[in-house]
């Protein structure tokens, strides 16, 4: 068995692992049955450049968790399987074209991705690896359930969370959770060393950063429904970038909250409703859901825009989490709620601007999850309340920041008089709101 770099079409038949969103060697679903099939495999990451070259700063701390993940698990793979990972730089079909220039690849196995352009991206790479008599087989992973598993008796999906949370329920207690234990069949993996790029190689810089742990205590989720709305606590798990990336197995994970605490498990079900409503309606990546909300007449204001951004708008509640995102990458999820509500309501600006600055900032970003958050706070999301739930920033405070522990955190000038005056009055902002819904609402009738 060669040991090192190929330079001519290995004649061995081998497969491929595709790593995604799916960072682990443990219950892969896709990696399990790539390892348990006919050929050894070589594990392959792919820095996408479809993705990569739209990022706005070479310092992202997304792209350098996925580059530690990969190398924690390249270490792996190294020291006890004398295997690697095929790291490629470029366009996916592009990097597939050069894999099977290389290799006597018979299949590719990857996991599921449900956003509108990686479903894009895998149906192009399917289709040039078919006119290589290659087949690219994905396998459900990074949810419980996903498709048609979850829907209405007449066959179509749901587009309010609790009556598909009491389905996704039901289906849930009649089935045994699989688990994949890809971890036992690592010895499969092709024994051929790859070179590991550094990222500045490809345009990024490293940056220190201490990532939320993947394992946390259980205490953290049974305690969850009481802490999780109190932001100046460590009640929330802050498992959302393991998810995101698949560093952790969703399967272990709502075993466990079934088993510790329902509000956390219903969070769960949330993150998958909103994967299977941008699964059938991808149009929701920029477009209202709810069609009627896409005549809003949204206010046009940089400055005012910039100011909710940076976190001056006189609100502390609302600086307090600006500043987080700004600072950490993190913004607790109640503060998320009201800081996107000011945007939308008090200051009537396009829930579109909101979150694309999420999406810039957020180390647990996922388009699904921000974007239908997003248009909750908006009003057009596939959400049962009416348009006029608007978050009063005091009264949150007194709610949850009574003694503005979060609040002192995060805005160092709150006491000083330098802090800025509230940029709009609650009362007014209030009816300026209601009063811009409803008419652009009964026009639309």
């Amino acid at each position: 068995m060669l040991y090192g770099r190929p330079f001519f079409i290995m004649s061995e038949p081998l497969s491929i692992f595709w790593f995604r969103r799916d960072l682990r060697s443990d219950d892969n679903h896709a990696l399990y049955e790539a390892l348990t099939g006919s050929y050894p495999v070589i594990p392959v990451f792919i820095f996408d450049t479809d993705i990569l070259n739209k990022l706005q700063d070479n310092y992202d701390a997304r792209v350098n968790f996925i580059y530690h993940k990969i190398s924690e698990l390249n270490n792996q793979f190294r020291k006890k399987h004398r295997s690697s990972i095929l790291i490629k730089n470029g366009r996916a079909v592009e990097m597939f074209a050069e894999i099977l220039n290389a290799y006597d690849v018979k299949a590719v196995y990857a996991n599921h991705d449900y956003e509108p352009a990686a479903i894009q991206r895998d149906r192009e790479v399917a289709d040039y690896l078919s006119t290589k008599g290659v087949q690219l087989k994905t396998f459900k992973d990074q949810v419980v359930f996903e498709k048609n598993e979850v829907v209405k008796s007449d066959g179509k999906p749901y587009s309010v969370f609790t009556p598909y949370s009491k389905t996704w329920k039901s289906i849930y207690k009649g089935k045994e959770l699989p688990y994949y234990n890809s971890e036992n069949y690592l010895h499969n993996l092709q024994q051929e060393k790859h070179d590991f790029p550094v990222l500045e190689g490809m345009g990024f810089k490293p940056l220190n950063i201490d990532y939320p742990p993947a394992n946390i205590p259980e205490k953290t989720i049974r305690d969850y429904d009481q802490y999780r709305d109190v932001p100046a606590m460590e009640g929330t798990t802050r498992l959302g970038i393991h998810l995101r990336f698949g560093s952790i197995s969703i399967r272990k994970l709502v075993k466990k909250a079934e088993e510790l605490n329902s509000t956390f498990l219903d969070q769960l079900i949330w993150r998958e409703f909103y994967m299977m409503i941008l699964y059938y309606h991808p149009r929701v990546v920029d477009k209202e859901f709810k069609p009627q909300y896409s005549n809003i007449p949204w206010r046009v204001s940089e400055s005012d825009y910039h100011r909710w951004r940076d976190g001056y708008t006189g609100f502390p509640i609302v600086d307090a989490g600006m500043r987080q995102l700004n600072e950490t990458g993190y913004m607790h999820n109640r503060v998320r709620m009201i800081t996107a509500s000011f945007l939308t309501k008090h200051l009537l600006i396009d829930w579109r601007w909101g979150e694309a600055w999420f999406a810039e900032k957020l180390l647990d970003y996922e388009l699904a999850s921000n974007n239908g958050n997003w248009q909750w706070a908006a009003g057009s999301g596939c959400d049962a309340a009416p348009y006029f739930r608007i978050f009063n920033p005091e009264t949150q405070i007194k709610k949850f920041d009574l003694e503005q522990k979060y609040i002192k955190k995060w805005v160092k000038d709150y006491s000083k008089t330098s802090y800025p005056k509230k940029m709009v009055d609650h009362r007014k902002a209030r009816i300026r709101a209601l009063d811009t819904y409803k008419t652009a609402l009964n026009k639309r009738e």
